[in-house]
């Protein structure tokens, strides 16, 4: 909690505590410190010397993979739906031959086939992730 956040006076953090560490017992503050929510170590400290709940997040590395193939996805379907923004705002604006427009219709067919094609893939990670996360 924040000297800020504090509304009541029994709430506010006015009694200043100071102690020193050996570097190991630091290197270990700061270690569950980068793993934590805490904002600093005093933030850390004081949790740890009022016993509150203190959380700690973990980054599974074998999920770099899938996760930067979702968001290749990603960005890819954005792109296409764009593409498709653009070719169907041309296809309205554009009265003239119907050559034309069967053009446009063959082009917007082609990207819902990309479309198609990356949803199948992005369908296969989700079970793949899936089958991973129901293990534990």
């Amino acid at each position: 909690m924040s000297i800020k956040a504090a509304n009541k006076d029994s709430d506010k953090l006015i009694h200043p505590i100071r102690t020193r560490v050996n570097k190991e017992t630091y290197q270990r503050l700061e270690r569950l410190l980068a793993n934590s929510t805490c904002q600093s170590i005093g933030e850390l400290a004081r949790k740890l010397i009022t016993r509150e709940k203190i959380n700690c997040t973990y980054r599974d590395i074998t999920m770099n993979a899938p996760m930067e193939e979702l968001t290749s996805i990603r960005k890819e379907l954005k792109a296409i739906g764009i593409n498709i923004n653009q070719i169907t705002r041309t296809f309205n604006q554009e009265k003239t031959r119907e050559n034309n427009r069967q053009q446009y219709v063959l082009q917007i067919a082609d990207l819902y086939k990309k479309v198609d094609i990356k949803v199948e893939r992005l369908l296969s990670l989700i079970s793949q992730l899936t089958e991973k996360w129901l293990q534990r």
